[in-house]
């Protein structure tokens, strides 16, 4: 992964801020494939497991979706604790309780016990993905961090274009096998390997610049006053405060959960439904599912990094963010439609995925702008939180309106696309204000 910042340079900062893109940038994006693997691998589960446990659509969606109130209630809490205690200890906690439970879904048998085990899968994880933001924050200033953001998300289209092959191949190759189903051993075999990275974070990861031996003093230096300066003209130049308390009041956090729930609303679309989409549309072979359903989040790795790094090149966030969610949502509105089945479905969805993901790339930029000290840990928690509740919304009402329609899909696509459509006026006309602050934020530094 190349994720170099800067033409090369012996300026101790830029020498510095390309050390730790490249150290820490591919890692916690590998941390992320498999955190998001966890999370949604059960969208192919699901070709096999409704079936044999006689799970109907709505079932299968509240299981999906409960994951994101687990996530919901403790990701706040789990978001201050790692900004007390540091990422190094906290990061590698969430990765061996989640790869844990996600491994003990192989023992599912009932309703119950299916939602059960969702719901721990998203107390265990809650607080990776905001963690994640946070630490960045304390590595990389304004004007690297939307690329930098967008590399380790890029690890979702990856987990959609690697994941969907995998997945594909252990439910067909591994049925039956040791007395298990397929999508038992998709479980254990892609939780496993959480286990053993996130021992891997507590050796590998450094909590703060300050610790780290990889880089000389000189370059500590560097990054550290950088980021210290950065955090002086943000706490003067924005209204939104620096204690938790000014993240809870504060309209910015707010406005931002909403635009982030409305774009959520179709990334899980995506996330959870494609595989049946695919399924019913071009073929029931589990395994051409898993390699077809790798075009879309292919097409979006590349998106949403030229997006970010369009972005971060002008410093403007606002239109990047909302023409990659109309752009989302038409293409939503387009698969919709009876005659754009098959291939073209596909080609249809594939330019829904580089809209959210495009939008994503930039949309994670902006709290770290806006927010300062305790409020930055609690804000990026909260909007992150809030937004996710669209992770459980998503699939609960796809799966009530495929239940009430006889399995129809298109009303489905309709609901993410008016999600996009609400993210994207969300954006240009309530978040202006707090977004021109963060693009003249940006300017500034780019200018120094």
């Amino acid at each position: 992964m190349n994720t170099n910042i800067s033409p090369p340079s012996n300026n101790p900062e830029t020498v510095a801020f390309g050390k730790a893109a490249r150290r820490l940038v591919p890692f916690l994006f590998l941390c992320y494939i498999l955190a998001y693997l966890d999370r949604v691998n059960v969208g192919f589960a699901k070709l096999q497991m409704c079936s044999d446990l006689g799970f109907s659509e709505t079932v299968y969606g509240t299981g999906a979706g409960i994951f994101f109130i687990g996530y919901l209630l403790f990701e706040v809490p789990s978001n201050m604790i790692l900004s007390k205690i540091g990422a190094r200890v906290w990061i590698a906690r969430i990765m061996v309780t989640w790869g844990i439970v996600a491994c003990l879904q192989v023992f599912v048998s009932s309703e119950p016990l299916f939602y059960l085990l969702r719901f721990l899968l998203g107390v265990a994880e809650a607080g990776f993905f905001p963690g994640i933001i946070l630490y960045l924050t304390l590595w990389f200033p304004a004007r690297y961090r939307a690329r930098m953001v967008a590399w380790f998300m890029t690890a979702v289209a990856l987990a959609g274009v690697a994941g969907g092959p995998i997945s594909g191949a252990i439910l067909e190759s591994m049925h039956t096998i040791a007395g298990l189903r397929g999508w038992q051993w998709l479980f254990v075999l892609e939780g496993v390997p959480s286990v053993l990275i996130g021992v891997w974070v507590f050796f590998f990861l450094d909590d703060a610049p300050s610790g780290a031996a990889w880089l000389d003093n000189e370059e500590k230096e560097a990054i550290m006053a950088r980021l210290a300066l950065e955090e002086e003209e943000k706490k003067s130049a924005a209204n939104t405060g620096h204690t938790f308390r000014d993240a809870l009041s504060s309209p910015v956090v707010w406005t931002l959960s909403a635009v982030y729930f409305s774009i959520v609303l179709g990334l899980y679309g995506i996330s959870f439904w494609l595989p049946q989409i695919i399924r019913e549309t071009i073929t029931s072979d589990v395994s051409a599912i898993g390699w077809i359903s790798a075009v879309p989040w292919l097409v979006s790795a590349v998106a949403m990094v030229l997006n970010a790094m369009h972005s971060d090149r002008t410093g403007e966030r606002r239109w990047h963010i909302a023409g990659a969610c109309i752009a989302g949502g038409a293409a939503f509105a387009m698969s919709s439609m009876p005659e754009v089945n098959g291939w073209y479905g596909v080609a249809a969805l594939s330019l829904a995925t580089a809209g959210i993901m495009s939008a994503l790339s930039c949309f994670w930029s902006l709290p770290p702008a806006v927010l300062s000290g305790t409020a930055a840990a609690a804000g990026i928690a909260l909007i992150n939180s809030f937004g996710n509740l669209a992770g459980y919304v998503s699939p609960e009402l796809a799966g009530m309106i495929r239940d009430a329609t006889g399995g129809r899909m298109a009303p489905v696509l309709v609901l993410f696309s008016a999600g996009l459509f609400a993210a994207a006026a969300l954006t240009i006309f309530v978040t202006a204000r707090y977004l021109r602050h963060a693009q003249i934020a940006d300017h500034e530094c780019q200018d120094e």
